[in-house]
C-alpha cells in the first residue's frame, strides 16, 4: 500500500508544482507590482515598506493559481483613519480598476497582468503580540515559515492543499470554515510531511492541541485569547483543533475551523490511506439539479421542504454567512419547538439568499397540549386552573367545537388543550412571529422589507439559481 500511496502523491506533486516558466512569470509580475506599489507609497507623508506575503512568498502556491498578496506596512503610531485612507489611495493608483473590500479595515482587490491581487495596508509592529489589526501578524507568518520550509516540505504542503481543496475543506473564510493556507503549512511542518499528517489526522481525538513553539507557559497567564475569525473568547481555546500561532501565543490559527470540516478531513484521510487514488485531489461536484429533478427528489423523500427566499444583504461573505447561519439556526429551533420536526436544513446565497428547511411534519393539529403544575402545588396550580377555566363560556358550559379543552387532570397535574397558534410552517414563516426568533441583524432588516416562502414542490423554482447547491443537499457525501 505504501508504494501505491507514494505513486499517487508523486503524480499529484508533479501536477500541482509550478514549472519554471510559471515561476518566472510570477517573479516578474510581483517585481513590477511591488515597484508600482512602492512608487505610489513614496508620494505619502509617511515611511512604508512593501512586503509580499502568503503562499507566493513561501513557494507553497499551486500551479495555475494566480493570487498575489501584497502588504503595505505603515508606522505603528499612525492613526487608523490615516492608515485606511493611505491604503485605499495606494490601491486606487496601483489597481485603478480594483474594488474596495472590507475585513477588519478596507483594502483593495483587483487584477494586475492576469493575476488577482489583494493590496492590504497593515501596521509595521515589533512582533505579532503587538498587533493593532488582525492582518498585522501576516508578515510574521511569512518570515516564520520562510525559515522552516525546504523544497521537500513545500512540495508536501502543495499536495496537502490540493487534497484539502479536493475534499472541499480548504479556506478559512466564514462560508467554508475550513483550513487556511497558514494552518495547512503549520500542520505539514508539525507532522513532518503529507503522509504523517494524514496518519495523525486519522487518529485525532478532538479536541486536539498543537503548540509548535511550546507557548503553553505563556498562555497560562494570557487573557483574553484572540480568535479573530470568530470573536474573542477566554482561554483556554474551545475548538476541535487548536494550533497555537507560533508568532502569537494568544491566537488559535484554527479558530475558524468547523467541527464538521475536521470530521470530513478525518474521513477522507482514512479513505486515502486505505485506498490511495488521485480522485480525492480534485473537486467532485454533482451535476446541478433542474426543477424536475428537485420535484422528484422531494417526492422520493416524502418530506415537506420549505424555503424562505430574500434579496441577499449587501455584505461581504465573511459578514453574510455568519448571519445566514444564525438565522437558519433560529428558524430551525423555533420550528422544532412548534412540533414541525426539522429533518435537515441549509442556507444558499447568491443575488438571492435562501433558508432551506426540510420538515418531517407538515401539519399540526388545531390544538396543542399544555401541561400545568401538579395539583398539589396549591398556589401555582390554582392560578393555572383559574386562568383557563375563565376562558370558558359565560355559563361555564364547555364548547365542544373550539378550544381550550379543560382544564382537566392527567396523572397528577392540570392539563389544558389550547388552540395551536400555527398549524403549518408556512403560517408561522409568513407571520410576524418569524421576527421573534434569533435572526442575523442584516437578514432581519432585509426580511422586514420583503421575502417569499416556498413550500413543497414550489421549492423546485430554486433550481435555476441553486441547482448545484440542491444537488449537494439531496445527494450528500462526507
Amino acid at each position: 500500500m505504501t508504494e501505491e500511496f507514494d505513486a499517487v502523491v508523486a503524480a499529484v506533486r508533479d501536477r500541482v508544482t509550478p514549472d519554471d516558466e510559471e515561476r518566472e512569470r510570477l517573479r516578474a509580475v510581483t517585481e513590477r507590482l511591488t515597484a508600482r506599489t512602492e512608487a505610489a507609497a513614496a508620494e505619502l507623508p509617511v515611511e512604508t515598506d512593501v512586503a509580499l506575503v502568503g503562499s507566493t512568498a513561501r513557494d507553497t502556491w499551486l500551479a495555475g493559481d494566480r493570487d498575489v498578496d501584497l502588504f503595505v506596512q505603515f508606522p505603528a503610531d499612525l492613526d487608523r483613519e490615516d492608515l485606511e485612507a493611505y491604503g485605499l489611495q495606494i490601491g486606487r493608483e496601483v489597481l485603478p480598476d480594483g474594488r474596495e473590500e472590507y475585513a477588519e479595515h478596507p483594502y483593495t482587490v483587483g487584477e494586475f497582468e492576469g493575476f488577482s491581487v489583494d493590496l492590504v495596508p497593515c501596521y509595521d509592529v515589533a512582533d505579532a503580540t503587538a498587533i493593532q489589526s488582525a492582518v498585522d501578524r501576516t508578515p510574521f507568518h511569512t518570515t516564520y515559515l520562510e525559515a522552516r520550509l525546504d523544497d521537500d516540505t513545500a512540495a508536501d504542503v502543495r499536495v496537502a492543499k490540493a487534497f484539502l481543496k479536493g475534499i472541499g475543506v480548504y479556506g478559512a473564510d466564514l462560508k467554508t470554515r475550513g483550513f487556511s493556507g497558514f494552518l495547512t503549512e503549520l500542520l505539514v511542518l508539525e507532522y513532518g510531511g503529507f503522509r504523517p499528517f494524514l496518519e495523525a489526522v486519522a487518529d485525532w481525538q478532538p479536541p486536539v492541541e498543537l503548540d509548535p513553539e511550546d507557548h503553553a507557559a505563556e498562555r497560562e497567564t494570557a487573557s483574553p485569547s484572540r480568535n479573530d475569525e470568530v470573536g474573542t473568547a477566554d482561554l483556554a481555546f474551545d475548538d476541535p483543533l487548536v494550533v497555537i500561532d507560533p508568532t502569537d501565543p494568544e491566537r488559535n490559527v484554527a479558530a475558524a475551523l468547523s467541527p464538521a470540516n475536521v470530521a470530513r478531513l478525518q474521513h477522507y484521510a482514512r479513505e486515502l490511506l486505505d485506498d490511495p487514488r488521485e480522485d480525492p485531489f480534485e473537486p467532485d461536484d454533482p451535476d446541478p439539479l433542474d426543477a424536475a429533478a428537485v420535484r422528484a427528489a422531494v417526492a422520493a423523500r416524502g418530506t415537506t421542504p420549505v424555503a424562505v427566499t430574500f434579496d441577499a444583504p449587501d455584505l461581504v461573505d465573511d459578514q453574510l454567512w455568519p448571519q445566514l447561519r444564525k438565522s437558519r439556526r433560529g428558524v430551525v429551533a423555533e420550528l422544532d419547538r412548534r412540533g414541525f420536526d426539522v429533518f435537515r436544513s441549509a442556507a444558499f446565497a447568491a443575488d438571492r439568499a435562501v433558508l432551506f428547511l426540510e420538515l418531517a411534519v407538515a401539519d399540526r393539529p388545531a390544538v396543542e397540549r399544555h401541561d400545568g403544575p401538579p395539583v398539589h402545588v396549591r398556589n401555582h396550580a390554582r392560578g393555572f386552573y383559574e386562568k383557563y377555566a375563565d376562558a370558558g363560556t359565560e355559563d361555564d358550559s364547555p364548547d365542544p367545537t373550539s378550544p381550550p379543552y379543560g382544564p382537566f387532570v392527567a396523572d397528577d397535574r392540570y392539563v389544558v388543550e389550547r388552540a395551536r397558534e400555527f398549524t403549518t410552517a408556512r403560517d408561522f414563516l409568513e407571520s410576524d412571529a418569524l421576527f421573534e426568533v434569533a435572526l442575523g441583524a442584516h437578514v432581519e432588516s432585509t426580511l422586514e422589507d420583503s421575502y417569499d416562502v416556498l413550500v413543497g414542490d414550489d421549492v423546485a423554482a430554486l433550481a435555476d439559481d441553486f441547482g448545484l447547491e440542491l444537488a449537494r443537499y439531496f445527494s450528500p457525501k462526507p
